[in-house]
């Protein structure tokens, strides 16, 4: 089965079953490595993208359910690490392992999105489906903060 859906802003075609995970057509299929394999189970939120905007777990996402939708994946932030959360997860020292980063960026960029001042309750509850087994949770909430002050600012 072809689906057409939009990625990153450019149209594709993906030749998949309708129940494929989206995870794995991005990956196998679009090339595109960035979206993580964690859990499997939409629990760990390390194959976070967006899907018309809203933060989804790609391993999760039938393929069926993106036909004519907008797919933003971590390589829609940029590519040289100019974005304001990019930035500011560099600058409070995010990532120690890495591995859940690009879930996590795409979680808060979906919450920035929508809310352009958001307290630190509001950041908890919209990380809260994103794991970290490093623990770097204050840091990620600092670099959120400062993100959107940036953003404010800009």
């Amino acid at each position: 089965m072809s689906v057409n859906f939009q990625i990153n802003g450019k149209a594709v075609s993906a030749n998949a079953e309708p129940d494929t995970p989206l995870l794995w057509v991005i990956r196998d299929e679009l090339g595109m490595t960035g979206t993580k394999f964690g859990c499997g189970l939409a629990l760990c939120g390390a194959c976070t993208v967006h899907l018309n905007g809203q933060a989804v777990r790609s391993c999760q996402t039938p393929l069926s359910s993106v036909a004519g939708q907008k797919v933003s994946t971590i390589e829609s932030l940029s590519t040289n690490n100019t974005h304001p959360l990019q930035v500011a997860w560099i600058k409070h020292d995010v990532p120690q392992c890495g591995y859940c980063q690009s879930g996590q960026l795409m979680s808060a960029a979906a919450l920035l999105s929508t809310n352009k001042n958001p307290s630190d309750s509001e950041i908890d509850a919209a990380m809260s489906g994103n794991v970290c087994r490093c623990g770097t949770y204050p840091r990620i909430r600092a670099a959120i903060k400062d993100a959107a002050v940036n953003m404010r600012n800009a």
